[in-house]
């Protein structure tokens, strides 16, 4: 029998809580098990794969990202949206890296749950980009731009890459800076001409 509250959202949770401090492909069944003080067979009554609990951490990484980003551009428009929600992304990357690594997992086709989180965490993004008045291909360009320019930054931080002088809380906030100067002249940027062959 389960132990008493426990269901498969809680072992996601748990299971997420434990790969940020051991990181998220070095999580074991067993770890997981005694963390929640039952037998490992019983874990297989919430989950039905390591595979599986990836994806459920991915999904709760995914809301929380998402809320994250919502609640920093609450009442904010424009740069200082955009800046609240940079920081507000790498802060929580920082804080969560194996829940950030999950919540750059693809959905798999047909996983409609997983699509949803997906798509609700990048539409805080384009809501937010609104106040820049980008439609069609623009608009999708500058989503794109944004979340690379986050998620570059944020995986070379991880990585241990900026080991030069220079404070990297400054590189961040020019690079922000950088982006949303862009932004402001998005629509003037000319569209490169499809390369002939």
């Amino acid at each position: 029998m389960p132990r008493a509250g426990l269901n498969r959202d809680r072992v996601a949770e748990e299971a997420a809580a434990m790969a940020d401090e051991v990181g998220l492909n070095t999580l074991t069944l067993a770890a997981l098990a005694e963390r929640l003080g039952i037998r490992q067979p019983s874990l297989y009554k919430h989950i039905d794969s390591m595979a599986g609990l990836h994806r459920d951490i991915a999904v709760h990484a995914k809301r929380d990202l998402g809320e994250v980003l919502a609640r920093a551009s609450v009442g904010r428009s424009g740069a200082d949206a955009i800046s609240a929600m940079s920081h507000a992304y790498r802060d929580w990357a920082l804080k969560h890296p194996a829940r950030y690594e999950a919540a750059n997992l693809m959905p798999a086709p047909g996983d409609v749950e997983d699509e949803a989180v997906s798509i609700a965490a990048i539409q805080v993004i384009a809501d937010v980009l609104t106040a820049y008045h980008l439609e069609g291909d623009d608009a999708v360009d500058a989503i794109r731009a944004f979340r690379s320019t986050l998620h570059g930054f944020v995986a070379y931080e991880t990585a241990g890459a900026f080991r030069w002088s220079a404070d990297v809380d400054r590189s961040f906030d020019r690079l922000v800076h950088g982006f949303i100067v862009a932004l402001d002249q998005w629509a003037e940027i000319p569209t490169p001409r499809p390369a002939t062959r």
